[in-house]
Parts: structure tokens; C-alpha cells; sequence
């Protein structure tokens, strides 16, 4: 089975960016708070639009990747969710990135849920953990809240982080196969 290019939760359209949605991404990656555990600094515009294209390019080399979370209400665009493994990353991830307008309102848990019974069909034996600082409380209850545990700490460039393992369809512990 292959990754689909979108997933649809009650209140949310999970699909591929298009060059559009730069500028509601900035709203995430323009915003210090926001970026405070990922790039440390809110970024230029010229970097959003990189950081969008990065996820974009993710799905080509990886064959998934982040999707665009768009609002059924409103058609904007509040965020990222999805797979995500960089060259460095110790495993494959569900990492999640909203605007902070749309914090709290349960968008992030409910796209990650979607993304979550998503792989499980169509990637059953990808590992997946959520890679987070160690200090970054908010991620650390998100992850918890979906279900994922806090496995263990480990030092990467140059900070703790945490890595939280995602359930495995049925609730057992997931194969340790990992797609490249």
C-alpha cells in the first residue's frame, strides 16, 4: 500500500503543500515561541519558505512526509503534521508544527491520530517516535496524550531529547523494521 497524498479528520484536510501555503507556514516559523524548540528563532520569510520546501522534497526522497494541515471551516492552512526522518534523526517520526493561534483546540491530536492509523495501514512496520527536546513540556503532553511513551533521553546536537514511542496497530509494540 502507498501513502495517501491526504487524510481527512472531522475538522481537518491533511494534504501535500502547494506553494501557497508559504506564507501560513510563516505564521509557525516566523513566530520565536513557536520555533523555540526546533530552530531556536523565529525565521525570515526566505527560511519559512525553505523549511516548506524541505517537507515537500521529504516526500520525494522518503516517499512520505509532512502534510499541510488545512481547516475544513476556514480552507487556511494552520500547520504541518506528519511523517518526518532526516538524515540524522535516530528513527522515523510523527512531528506536528501549528501556528499558535490554533494551539489548543485539539487540532494538533487530531491530525496526529489521523497520521498515526494512516501508517499503521500503510506503513505496519515503520518504528515511529515523536524526537523532542527535553524541555519542551507542551510536545511531551501531546505525544502522551496520543498515546505515545517516553522511552528514553539521549544527547543530540548538543541538548537532551526526549524519544517517545508511538503505538503499534492493536496497542503492541511496533516492528523495528524502518523504511529508509
Amino acid at each position: 500500500m502507498t501513502v495517501p497524498q491526504q487524510l481527512d479528520t472531522p475538522r481537518l484536510i491533511l494534504r501535500q503543500f502547494v506553494h501557497e501555503d508559504w506564507p501560513a507556514m510563516h505564521a509557525h516559523y516566523g513566530d520565536a515561541e513557536c520555533t523555540r524548540y526546533t530552530f531556536g528563532r523565529a525565521l525570515a520569510e526566505r527560511e519559512s519558505w525553505r523549511a516548506m520546501a524541505s517537507m515537500v522534497g521529504h516526500w520525494t526522497l522518503r516517499g512520505y512526509g509532512p502534510y499541510a494541515v488545512e481547516e475544513k471551516a476556514t480552507g487556511q492552512v494552520i500547520g504541518a503534521v506528519g511523517l518526518w526522518y532526516p538524515n540524522d534523526w535516530p528513527e522515523p517520526e510523527i512531528k506536528w508544527a501549528l501556528a499558535r493561534a490554533f494551539w489548543g483546540q485539539g487540532y494538533a491530536s487530531e491530525a496526529v491520530r489521523a497520521v498515526q492509523a494512516m501508517a499503521c495501514d500503510a506503513l505496519p512496520h515503520l518504528h515511529l517516535i515523536s524526537f523532542m527536546v527535553a524541555d519542551n513540556a507542551a510536545s511531551a503532553a501531546l505525544a502522551r496524550a496520543v498515546g505515545a511513551t517516553l522511552e528514553k533521553e539521549v544527547d543530540f546536537r548538543g541538548a537532551r531529547w526526549h524519544v517517545y514511542r508511538h503505538p503499534a496497530p492493536g496497542g503492541g509494540a511496533r516492528n523495528t523494521a524502518h523504511l529508509a
